[in-house]
């Protein structure tokens, strides 16, 4: 214990000892953050981690690694970090250029040069380009990694910021061109303009050189809805502006209006996903949906004329019909083609609508890769450009990813994939193999699990194991360099598992574990290393588990409630208090996925998945390494700093580790990454007693 620790109360679940620590840049809540830092670097900061990290930085580093791109008008433009350039470059380039072995780039912004210049803490938050002259930029620049950025106007043709330009203070929200003179605004800034949960609560219509605090009103909501935006849809010669309100975080309202404001709300349910393009508008309900006498299934994929539905029509046409283990994963609009993407058994495929007044034309996508874990993409970043040029990343747990390009519109055979850059061979996989299993949860659900190894395992075989399992997030295994290099290649075993709470399934899925049924997400992934341990892979004080986000809320709730079953937990950028998540930043967004704590009734179930109040002495709780940054403006870092304080009070062996930047993440450049990642793997193979030959 350090002199900042205090013996915590465990009565009405408000006694809280720690509070203090949820004081971000309190001075005595930094103390203790550097104190416990320092503390967890002795330990586990060592030779080891040394020799880890530089592997780790090098394959992060890699010249030879694609370089993602977005095309907007003639150029294709990446943000790029290396050993040279640790906080990026933003760049361009043509697609012929590209598709050379050593393509030539020109540098827009040197992203260190300006830290130095300015003196500020900048991480790279991306770039909106006015897409019609393609003269000016707005780009987003973030002090340490936070959601909030501060957004600057660019110059194309000179390489300079525009100093009377559209430039906006540290804010949460963002910005929508609507000419080369007006933007929408959709930020947090100014008095009264944010929602409880930090994020813009109206549209404002920015002209160049007014002042952005007195800009008009257009749209608004009420500080208890979770956001507000707007943009100009440009598919359409009208270009009518979509105004998508968020009362909460799987609901939206959506309006269609002009630069006055909305002006008709689109009668769509409010939990349905939807995507539009110039005349045609696809739907995803959530939940089943009877409309015009016939009722779709939740997850469905219907289409409709929009300027027909508007009408009153109400006679969609069926794209899609979901299954027991068959889910829609995403859609979207492609030159007029709709792309769609789902899995069956978690096996990818891929088709494409084309859209007609009676009936829409199906084709299958043969030619897109259909094993691993694949992902689709236009190519070009503005919708109204899209050409039918689609990128495609296709990746499995030993096998790098690949970056294709797919032209819908060619002919056969152009129409199949080009393969455009393919990442270099991280780890050593020989030897590994990949197979899919599945573990009986504790309501008998049955739960998939991937599992990556050697083939001929011993029974006490070094396990990573992770999952995340909500808000409908689909977590698919994938190219993983970090855990191959420091965990397959010197002979451990990595298992990534479905939990519900994800999206793999569907809404079902979803649903099993949200709110009330949070809990379940839990239940089966102690499931899936209670399997582990019956078919002989291993044995529990091998398991080492890990998770971030929602995925710390698991890990948090693992060591409360299934301790016996795992030797180590690595807990990052954490919920954990949740009686107080919705009072600290972010957390009220999160309402629809855990509940609200001030409701009695919602206390009920939350109280149970609150690792924070759960922890009690006495239990074998295995080591557990919190860690956090103090830039995450998103979940508060004061998760993982109390929890650590309590457990460390009740005697456990819990670490802390809380860099300054990162924000929701694990460092502002490819050395800070590298750290954080080596940091908690060698903390979880010390605590499982992983004391492999290779492991020196």
């Amino acid at each position: 214990m350090t002199a900042f620790d205090v013996r915590p109360t465990l009565n009405a679940p408000d006694d809280d000892p720690y509070l203090w620590l949820e004081d971000i840049e309190g001075e005595r809540a930094l103390a203790w953050t550097a104190s416990q830092s320092a503390r967890t670097l002795e330990n586990f900061g060592g030779t080891q981690f040394e020799r880890d990290r530089a592997p780790l930085t090098a394959i992060f580093d890699h010249p030879d690694k694609i370089p993602l791109i977005t095309r907007r008008g003639q150029y294709l433009y990446n943000f790029w970090q290396d050993a040279r350039n640790p906080r990026g470059l933003w760049r361009r380039t043509t697609l012929a250029a590209y598709m050379k072995a050593d393509p030539q780039w020109e540098v827009l912004l040197d992203l260190d040069a300006l830290a130095v210049s300015h003196g500020e803490d900048w991480i790279w938050g991306g770039a909106s380009i006015e897409p019609e002259r393609r003269e000016k930029a707005v780009l987003r620049g973030s002090r340490g990694g936070s959601d909030a950025v501060v957004h600057r106007e660019f110059d194309l043709g000179t390489l300079s910021f525009v100093a009377d330009g559209f430039n906006l203070a540290e804010a949460k929200g963002g910005i929508s061109w609507l000419d080369p003179d007006t933007l929408l605004l959709s930020s947090a800034l100014g008095d009264g303009m944010a929602t409880r949960s930090g994020y813009a609560r109206t549209v404002r219509l920015w002209k160049r050189g007014a002042d952005p605090l007195t800009a008009p009103v257009i749209f608004e909501t009420g500080s208890e809805s979770l956001s507000v935006s707007g943009y100009l849809d440009r598919t359409v010669e009208s270009k009518r502006l979509w105004f998508i309100e968020k009362p909460a975080y799987f609901e939206k309202i959506v309006r269609i209006g002009n630069r006055s404001g909305p002006k008709v709300e689109i009668d769509l349910p409010r939990d349905a996903w939807w995507n539009g393009f110039d005349d045609w508008l696809a739907v995803k309900p959530r939940k089943p949906w009877t409309v015009g006498g016939t009722t779709y299934a939740a997850d469905a994929l219907i289409g409709i004329s929009l300027s027909s539905f508007m009408a009153g029509e109400r006679g969609f046409v069926a794209l899609f019909e979901p299954g027991e283990r068959r889910s829609l994963q995403s859609f979207f609009w492609n030159n007029g083609e709709l792309i769609i993407s789902y899995l069956v058994n978690l096996v990818p495929r891929f088709e494409t609508f084309t859209p007609r007044r009676q009936e829409w034309t199906r084709r299958a996508l043969d030619t897109v890769p259909g094993r691993g874990t694949v992902n689709l993409w236009s190519l070009d970043a503005q919708l109204h450009e899209t050409n039918g040029e689609i990128l495609v990343w296709a990746q499995d747990p030993i096998t790098p990813p690949q970056l294709l390009l797919f032209d819908l519109d060619a002919a056969p055979p152009l129409s199949a994939s080009v393969i455009l850059k393919r990442n270099p061979e991280n780890f050593d996989a020989s030897g590994l193999m990949v197979t899919r299993h599945e573990a009986v949860s504790i309501d008998g659900e049955m739960i998939p699990y991937t599992q990556v190894g050697p083939a001929n395992g011993t029974g006490d075989a070094p396990v990573h194991l992770t999952a995340y399992g909500g808000f409908g997030i689909s977590r698919l295994p994938h190219y993983n360099s970090s855990l191959g290099k420091l965990w397959l290649e010197r002979g451990g075993t990595c298992v990534v598992a479905n939990i519900r709470g994800g999206g793999e399934f569907g809404t079902r899925w979803h649903e099993a574990g949200r709110r009330e049924g949070k809990r379940l997400t839990h239940d089966d992934f102690a499931a899936v290393a209670a399997d582990l341990v019956r078919r002989g892979i291993t044995r529990p004080r091998r398991i080492a588990a890990e998770g971030g986000s929602n995925g710390g809320l698991l890990i948090a709730n693992i060591l409360t409630r299934y301790p016996e079953r795992f030797g180590a937990l690595f807990c990052t950028v954490p919920l954990i208090d949740m009686r107080r998540y919705t009072r600290l930043l972010a957390g009220a967004s999160w309402i629809d996925e855990y509940g609200d704590p001030d409701k009695p009734e919602d206390w009920t179930f939350l109280k149970e998945i609150s690792a924070y109040h759960a922890a009690m002495p006495g239990q074998p709780y295995p080591p557990i390494l919190l860690a956090t940054t103090k830039r995450d403006d998103r979940v508060h870092p004061g998760h993982a700093r109390k929890m650590a304080a309590k457990l460390q009070a009740l005697g456990y062996p819990a670490y802390f580790y809380g860099p300054g930047a990162g924000g929701h993440g694990y460092g502002k450049d490819n050395r800070e990454r590298a750290a954080f990642i080596a940091l908690g793997t060698n903390f979880l193979r010390s605590a499982i007693g992983w004391q492999d030959d290779r492991v020196r």
